[in-house]
């Protein structure tokens, strides 16, 4: 599961995986996700995972699969 940037950590790096891990806690769901690095990404868009459990962003191809 990614793990969220806080004050004394480094951000993770964006579209590094391929597969992300996500749980409730992480929803809305965003591509690149809250604590990823952003200048070196593509713009930010939502994916909707509630209903299908996994989700796959249209401009990195990462997926994402929600954890129950």
């Amino acid at each position: 599961m990614p793990k969220l940037a806080t004050r004394n950590e480094s951000l993770i790096q964006p579209n590094a995986e391929h597969l992300y891990d996500v749980t409730r806690a992480d929803l809305p769901l965003s591509c690149p996700m809250p604590g990823m690095y952003l200048w070196n990404s593509h713009p930010r868009v939502y994916l909707p995972i509630e209903a299908t459990g996994t989700a796959r962003c249209p401009y990195c191809s990462a997926i994402y699969k929600l954890v129950r």
